[in-house]
């Protein structure tokens, strides 16, 4: 019953995952039934994609390749394979750490896995995924790897050169994914800003958008991974205009301190980022900003962590996450600091900082009661619906709870009033019928 079966466990990153669904789709045309993430084994082959960004993240990683180690040696599974972010830049090490891996690939040489279990790679379906996602939303991965700097970080060590896809092929990913019954794209890579360059000679993502945005059957566009260092601008009235791009951008700002962004190397001041956000929320009123901060990164002084912590209420972010810095082995950071903040003072900075945003977040929400919103069902579960906004991304934003007084559907949209708020989730009723299939 195992034979022909294959698991395939996706760590890390949404880009990881999009790897997973080429990786499933191929598995699939060679005749294999595939799951993803399953909750026990059921199949003789296991493939574990890996992230390699930050250390928690590398342990979970081993930690996973190796209990999967002992399930091949006590033959549950008779083939194990490892690929991704880990694997492309430890091969060796792990290669020697845990040989009971049948093979290691990379983060690009992943087709190599179907030749060497006799099959074959189909040039024909390279674009094409099984979605591991709800059938009405999708991640759309518009380039590879980072030309930037930070300090702190080891993606361009790991992915290489920034390397955008075309248009084109984008474009006809899309229109095959609507086919499908997509009707919402996560636009995602690891510096979207960035797109176009190395093929276009410019930055290009507003034309990208236009092009994704008019294409008939996309909804919802939503926009992740900006980078706030020569911003293009000219993707504001683009996302203005266009009523189908959500009013929502994901930009990594890491820290407001002029001393710490120097040592981040990430070639923007504060007074320069605080010009941005205010031109991003004037040229897109309603914008929903989302950024990511760092605590912790060597050298950050308590006058640097105070004025993180004033910008933070300054700028009132309606959505953020922090995390504590991590030495990263041959990055900046790693050659040129000394990783001198201990992790307890790590550890409070975030929560403190973290305390800041979530009263912020909760008086947003509050301030949504009342309004009725367009709101995309994601699932049914045993006392709500629960759907998004457009200001809501998938994962790692808050839900609206919806109450069962009509029978909603998955993957539609419904004009949802806002009731009441539960932690950072809202609640809503739907009083209308559906606003379209």
């Amino acid at each position: 019953m195992r034979k022909n079966k294959v698991d395939i466990i996706t760590l890390g990153c949404s880009k990881n995952l999009v790897d997973s669904e080429l990786l499933m789709r191929q598995f699939a045309a060679n005749g294999y039934l595939v799951a993803h993430d399953p909750e026990k084994m059921q199949g003789d082959i296991v493939v574990v994609n890996t992230c390699g960004f930050i250390e928690s993240a590398k342990e979970e990683s081993i930690n996973l390749i190796l209990e999967f180690g002992e399930a091949k040696k006590s033959k549950q599974i008779k083939k194990l394979f490892v690929m991704g972010c880990l694997s492309e830049r430890y091969m060796q090490e792990l290669e020697k750490l845990i040989p009971e891996v049948d093979k290691f690939y990379g983060k690009f040489n992943w087709k190599e896995l179907l030749s060497d279990l006799g099959k074959s790679y189909l040039q024909e379906l390279s674009s094409e995924r099984l979605l591991t996602t709800p059938s009405h939303y999708a991640y759309l991965k518009i380039a590879e790897g980072c030309n930037r700097t930070c300090s702190y970080c080891s993606i361009p060590i790991i992915t290489g050169k920034y390397l955008s896809r075309s248009i084109e092929a984008i474009e006809q990913e899309v229109k095959d994914l609507v086919k499908q019954g997509v009707k919402e794209f996560q636009l995602i890579a690891q510096d979207l800003t960035y797109y176009g360059k190395d093929l276009y000679k410019k930055f290009n993502l507003a034309d990208l958008l236009k092009r994704i945005a008019d294409i008939p059957g996309v909804e919802w566009l939503r926009l992740h991974y900006a980078y706030p260092a020569q911003f293009p601008m000219d993707i504001l009235p683009v996302m203005r205009e266009k009523e189908n791009i959500c009013k929502y951008l994901d930009i990594a700002l890491q820290h407001s301190s002029d001393t710490v962004l120097k040592a981040m190397r990430r070639n923007i001041s504060r007074t320069e980022t605080v010009e941005l956000l205010q031109k991003i929320r004037e040229e897109v009123p309603g914008i929903h900003l989302r950024t990511t901060l760092m605590v912790g990164h060597p050298g950050e002084t308590e006058a640097d962590f105070a004025d993180l912590l004033a910008f933070v209420r300054e700028m009132r972010f309606e959505r953020m996450g922090a995390f504590p810095y991590s030495e990263e082995e041959g990055t900046y950071s790693g050659k040129h600091y000394k990783d001198d903040i201990p992790l307890e003072i790590k550890n409070k900075r975030m929560d403190e900082l973290m305390a800041v945003q979530e009263q912020i977040a909760g008086e947003i929400s509050d301030s949504k009661i009342g309004q009725t919103l367009k709101v995309i069902i994601d699932r049914e579960e045993s006392d709500f619906y629960i759907g998004r906004t457009e200001y809501d991304s998938p994962e790692v934003d808050p839900e609206v709870l919806i109450n069962k007084n009509k029978k909603l559907s998955s993957g539609k949209f419904y004009p949802v009033k806002i009731t009441g708020t539960q932690s950072f989730d809202l609640l809503g009723a739907v009083e209308l019928t559906f606003i379209n299939e």
